[in-house]
């Protein structure tokens, strides 16, 4: 199987700070780490590949930077790289981040299926997925937590549901996205560190994609981020003294005066 994974380089989410001068986040001095839903995306990627045979691709898009996740996911088995970095690719929106996606994965086919994380903690949009799919168009599953078979081009698996799980099956090539529930990721291998320290990444620009200058980047972007802030704290809040059995008998009063018991 020839099989695609989409990576994203984000910040460290436990080390996010908020400007609240500009009402930016601020990402100066703040580490950088793979999405952590592609790691469940990677692994799968890889454990298809061990069983089925073929190769997996890893394709990202960001600033020449983002070229570490590259190398950690080569570190882990990952075959191939490919780096999508261009000026004009800046303040893509999940729709303009999709296209541009797209088009490196059809200059990386022909493909049997592409994986991705369920969402990027940075933007918890979730969209791009199913606009990969749309873009490349292919059938699509979200929320995979198991794959199933893969048997005549057909690939069975189990879907993610709020009160327990679907059984669907899809026609290859697809796209899917995968929870953490699908599996654990591996740690790099020795080996695979030293493959991915030796490894040349050339990125591959707009032009080179044969983009269209007004589907790409903020021209490309149909929603705009106008401001991020941290909601101000609402109600009033107390703080309750006194011995473990008064603090309870206190704070069954207060829900009895607030109705909620």
């Amino acid at each position: 199987m020839n099989i695609a994974v989409c990576v994203k380089q984000v910040p460290d989410a436990s080390e996010v700070k908020i400007d609240r001068e500009t009402g930016t986040m601020v990402r100066d001095g703040v580490p950088s780490i793979l999405n952590p839903f592609d790691g469940y995306a990677v692994e799968e990627a890889i454990r298809l590949k061990e069983k089925h045979g073929g190769s997996v691709t890893a394709v990202t898009m960001g600033p020449p930077q983002a070229a570490e996740v590259l190398r950690h996911v080569v570190a882990m088995g990952v075959d191939e790289v490919m780096l999508l970095s261009d000026r004009a690719f800046a303040g893509a929106d999940t729709w303009a981040t999709s296209y541009t996606l797209g088009l490196g994965l059809k200059k990386a086919g022909p493909l049997d299926l592409v994986i991705c994380g369920k969402q990027a903690i940075d933007g918890d949009t979730a969209q791009v997925g199913p606009g990969v799919a749309v873009n490349l168009g292919l059938p699509f599953v979200a929320y995979v937590r198991k794959i199933v078979d893969i048997t005549g081009g057909v690939m069975k698996v189990e879907r993610l549901m709020e009160d327990g799980y679907e059984v669907v099956e899809v026609k290859l090539p697809a796209v899917i996205t995968v929870v953490k529930e699908i599996n654990t990721p591996r740690l790099p291998s020795l080996k695979g560190k030293m493959k991915a320290k030796k490894l040349e990444i050339t990125p591959l620009s707009a032009g080179a994609l044969g983009a269209v200058p007004e589907n790409i980047g903020l021209a490309g972007s149909p929603t705009k981020v106008v401001k991020i802030f941290s909601p101000p704290p609402k109600g009033k809040r107390e703080i309750i003294d006194g011995t473990p059995s008064e603090q309870a008998a206190r704070l069954v009063g207060l829900l009895r005066e607030s109705k909620a018991i």
